[in-house]
């Protein structure tokens, strides 16, 4: 008997797509730039993720070319939106 729920961010890509949709509901301040507690805060706290879920997330975003995160890690740039982003069934609602 297993008494571990199951995680809906586990998978990087449906969190990398969960920080894109978060990322594309917050204003960017200058150039595009969006801070990262911005997408943080909520992905970690009202999404219920974790930590490493969020890192993962990152990580395959940028590797998909979706977001760029900044050498310093305080914010993020939304590089491509297109019709691949869009939320699909498997994706947990916006907050």
């Amino acid at each position: 008997m297993k008494h571990v729920t199951e995680r809906p961010f586990a998978d990087p890509e449906v969190a990398a797509r969960q920080l894109v949709q978060l990322a594309s509901g917050t204003k960017a301040v200058q150039d595009g730039r969006i801070h990262i507690e911005k997408i943080n805060y909520p992905f970690l706290y009202t999404l219920k993720a974790s930590g490493a879920e969020f890192g993962a997330g990152i990580r395959c975003a940028v590797e998909k070319g979706w977001l760029e995160l900044h050498e310093s890690g305080t914010y993020v740039r939304l590089l491509k939106p297109g019709e691949d982003l869009l939320p699909t069934s498997e994706l947990v609602p916006r907050v």
